[in-house]
């Protein structure tokens, strides 16, 4: 199964749930794959935050109380 982008990326995070995917690789017209795609679902784990560790520094990836995602180092 292939999930081309089509600009809605809640409906595309949508049909990745549904399906009960917790990554997926996203493909042009072409197949060609151009992103990987994992919903904030599946990254949080139920969590309000998580540490990310990138090139050796942390960062804190966290859900707001207006359900948006903020990133900081």
């Amino acid at each position: 199964m292939r999930f081309f982008r089509i600009g809605n990326m809640s409906k595309l995070d949508s049909e990745i749930s549904s399906a009960g995917l917790a990554a997926r690789s996203v493909a042009d017209a072409r197949g060609a794959q151009i992103e990987a795609v994992i919903t904030s679902a599946v990254l949080m784990d139920g969590r309000r935050e998580v540490v990310i560790v990138h090139g050796g520094e942390r960062y804190r990836l966290r859900i707001t109380a207006n359900d948006k995602l903020i990133l900081t180092k």
